[in-house]
């Protein structure tokens, strides 16, 4: 049988990151397996439907990489693949299991269930209450076919006898064995809006769009019985897919589920795009538009619940295709270390070349309203990119490369600023303007030669020279900062400084 998974959001709001790496687990496993991966759309909800929440999923997964091979805007043999266009399919799956006795209609209203819930202490809908309910198993059929000519509204409720044994065989949970008498009576469909709940619609579609894994977040694990037994109900069990349920993730202090409320509190996202709720206006942090590499998330993602078994950290999406094993997810939580992401981030900084970082920092450079030349621009990332976590971070560290100081820091003035600096800086113009060759050798043999003869201390000449032409104790090596402004630039910035820095008592 050919691989086939699926991955199938709800259009209520933004993509969680927990959803984001169900994603690509399923993504990596019919990579690995040569399979398919199908995009569906649950939008059988409609009262939770958000306008816009379907084309930020499929944007959220264009900018990480993550293909697939058909579904909704993918196209494919097995469509619709959303599922408010397919009611018909489902009203004859209800029915057939109406026709066989494996469900009945249910026409308790609202009132009478909550009724029924205060009665009752932990009350549910199953084989010791169905028969005190208003449904088609307690009604006289008369009544029944009266109230449907009536209109009036109902739902259908899946028949769960009890007694029996459900074995789901977990490709990271093992053999989980469920006693039927713990499950209700779930609903399957609704006459008010002529669409089935969540469980029978997957199963109709798994069934037909020939899934084969099912890998899906742990919070789905409570249903998985009752989709075993539904399986069964059609006679279904020889296509039965196979189930993963993958761990949770979990707060940064790894107590209970992660949520946008950690991200808030802690300052990271849990997004993958940056989301402008509809409804409320709220704007949530994404993961892109905080600077983060798109790879780097992957990586930081596919480590989150998953163990190579190896040492190696920072995976390819191909390394991670060829690598993952899903039974080496874990089973308990995986905490959600932010600061692992940022540090991800930093290493997929330095595996770029300046060229690459360059093309993303020069529009910062350009909005802070420096007219620099993409070569410049390239030449500073070359030096500052190890510095920074995210290309974003790097213009406060490195604004001096294209800005004079307009002011010298008091802290480094009174630590670097000697009662003679004045007067060694001016000696070091002077020599600097005798340098033809001004490249970082250049000045550097010249330089250091001059120290030595006048016999100054290094540290003092090389402080002072930074404070002259950066405007504080920052930046990489002397002699790259002044190569890079040039002779006639840096000389200028000492000649400023010399006047324009008073020293500071204390």
């Amino acid at each position: 049988m050919k691989t086939r998974v699926r991955f199938a959001p709800s259009p209520t709001g933004a993509l969680h990151i927990g959803g984001v790496r169900t994603a690509l687990y399923n993504y990596l496993f019919a990579k690995q397996h040569g399979g398919e991966l199908i995009f569906r759309i649950e939008d059988t909800d409609s009262n939770r439907f958000v306008p816009g929440a379907e084309e930020y999923i499929l944007e959220s997964f264009r900018w990480l990489g993550i293909t697939f091979d058909e579904g909704v805007s993918f196209g494919g043999d097995y469509g619709p693949y959303r599922q408010s266009e397919r009611r018909d399919i489902y009203k004859k799956y209800v029915k057939q299991l109406l026709d066989n006795g494996k469900a009945y209609m249910a026409f308790d209203t609202p009132e009478e269930l909550e009724q029924a819930r205060n009665a009752t202490p932990n009350f549910q809908y199953d084989a010791k209450t169905r028969m005190s309910m208003r449904n088609s198993l307690s009604l006289p059929q008369e009544e029944v076919q009266k109230l449907l000519a009536e209109g009036k509204q109902y739902v259908v409720r899946f028949l769960i006898n009890p007694g029996e044994e459900i074995v789901v065989n977990d490709l990271i949970r093992g053999v989980v064995r469920i006693k039927s008498d713990i499950l209700d009576d779930k609903v399957l469909y609704k006459s008010a809006d002529e669409l089935p709940t969540y469980h029978l619609a997957n199963i109709v579609d798994d069934h037909l769009m020939e899934v084969s894994h099912v890998i899906r977040g742990e919070e789905w694990l409570p249903s998985a019985p009752l989709h075993v037994l539904l399986y069964r109900a059609f006679g279904w069990q020889d296509t039965m897919p196979q189930f993963a349920h993958l761990p949770l993730l979990l707060k940064p202090e790894g107590q209970g589920k992660l949520s946008k409320r950690d991200g808030d509190r802690l300052g990271f996202p849990v997004f993958p795009l940056e989301w402008h709720d509809p409804k409320t206006g709220e704007v949530s942090s994404g993961f892109r538009e905080s600077g983060y590499f798109p790879e780097a998330v992957v990586n930081f993602l596919a480590l989150l619940g998953w163990n190579p078994g190896t040492e190696q950290e920072i995976f390819s999406m191909d390394e991670l295709i060829k690598a993952f094993d899903i039974s080496r997810c874990s089973k308990a939580g995986a905490k959600f270390d932010y600061k692992k992401g940022i540090w991800f981030n930093h290493e997929y900084i330095l595996k770029k070349s300046p060229a690459e970082i360059a093309k993303i920092f020069a529009p910062i450079v350009a909005n802070n309203g420096a007219d620099a030349s993409m070569e410049r621009v390239e030449t500073v990332c070359r030096l500052m990119k190890d510095r920074v976590n995210f290309i974003h971070e790097m213009w406060d560290l490195c604004s001096f490369f294209f800005f004079e100081p307009s002011s010298y820091d008091e802290k480094t003035v009174r630590k670097r600023w000697k009662e003679n600096s004045p007067e060694v800086m001016a000696e070091l113009c002077d020599v600097l303007s005798g340098i033809d060759d001004f490249s970082v050798e250049g000045q550097e043999k010249v330089v250091m030669a001059w120290i030595e003869s006048k016999g100054y201390k290094l540290g003092d000449v090389m402080n002072a020279f930074r404070l002259c032409l950066v405007g504080e104790g920052k930046g990489p090596g002397m002699f790259d900062i002044s190569a890079f402004l040039g002779k006639d630039e840096t000389i200028h910035r000492i000649k400023k400084a010399i006047s324009a820095i008073k020293p500071v008592n204390g």
